[in-house]
């Protein structure tokens, strides 16, 4: 039997996925949260934050859609929207106007959709870091 998750589970898992370093650790991330049930997606991206910024949400959507951690509809769309404008609005204010480089980690279990950001915010030699996390809930319209 598969144990229930709350919202801070779901948000754990994405946090996870956003701070995986290689594309081998986020893979073996994603089949340990996949035995338990979760699904998952990293999305990485780079650049001038506010020329890369409707990049950033339309690589959201097409990933978790083709990872099937959202049904291809307005719904689950929206929702990782939703959630991607909650969590970027938290690094905006550092990140504006800076060159930016992370990951997005974007987490399901049932109805509990989470997505976290993590950035890099370059600063002539010093990147300072930052993390912006959010959660949304939807109805639990995928197919195990």
């Amino acid at each position: 039997m598969q144990r229930e998750f709350q919202s801070a589970d779901v948000a754990r898992a994405a946090v996870r996925m956003a701070l995986s370093e290689t594309r081998a650790d986020e893979n073996e991330l994603k089949e340990k949260l996949a035995a338990q049930g979760i699904r998952s997606v990293a999305v990485n991206f780079g650049g001038k934050f506010t020329d890369i910024l409707p990049k950033i949400f339309e690589s959201a959507i097409v990933a978790a859609q083709r990872q099937h951690v959202i049904s291809d509809t307005h719904v689950g769309d929206g929702s990782v929207l939703g959630a991607m404008e909650s969590a970027i609005e938290q690094v905006k204010l550092m990140a504006i106007g800076m060159n930016v480089g992370g990951k997005i980690g974007i987490a399901r279990w049932r109805e509990h959709l989470c997505v976290a950001v993590f950035v890099g915010v370059g600063v002539l030699h010093f990147n300072e870091v930052t993390i912006g996390l959010a959660h949304r809930v939807l109805r639990n319209d995928l197919t195990d």
